[in-house]
């Protein structure tokens, strides 16, 4: 029978109950140590990671993009850089490839490739990241 939330209005006058930081502070005796990073942490980390919008991924997938450890490590660090200069949305160029990111969302919007690169004008970014 799980205990029911704090109502003054259901204790008797007079009658003692222990502060609301009191019950806060006990623990149950058989709670199992946490074990594991702290969700700050994960979130932390979740949130710095660069993720692909669906256009993206079927741009990455239609031009053949290869997309390896390296690459997303360099996008990831041109994605920082873009960020620690203010940028809101750059283009990141890794090799032969340019990435045009929200850098505020850490999202990649678009991938192109050195063939698809001829006669492409990228608009509405304010800045471009060599990774």
């Amino acid at each position: 029978m799980s205990s029911a939330p704090h109502n003054p209005a259901l204790i008797p006058p007079g009658a003692i109950t222990p502060s609301p930081l009191d019950v806060a502070a006990k623990k149950p005796a058989d709670a199992a140590p946490v074990q594991g990073p702290a969700f700050g942490d994960v979130l932390a980390e979740k949130a710095a990671q660069v993720q692909f919008s669906g256009h993206a991924l079927q741009r990455v997938r239609r031009r053949g993009i290869e997309l390896t450890q390296a690459t997303l490590a360099r996008l990831q660090n041109g994605v920082d850089r873009a960020a620690g200069k203010g940028a809101r949305d750059s283009v990141v160029f890794v090799d032969s490839t340019a990435f045009v990111v929200s850098v505020r969302n850490r999202t990649v919007i678009t991938a192109v490739d050195r063939d698809h690169m001829k006669d492409h004008v990228f608009t509405n970014i304010d800045s471009a990241v060599i990774a």
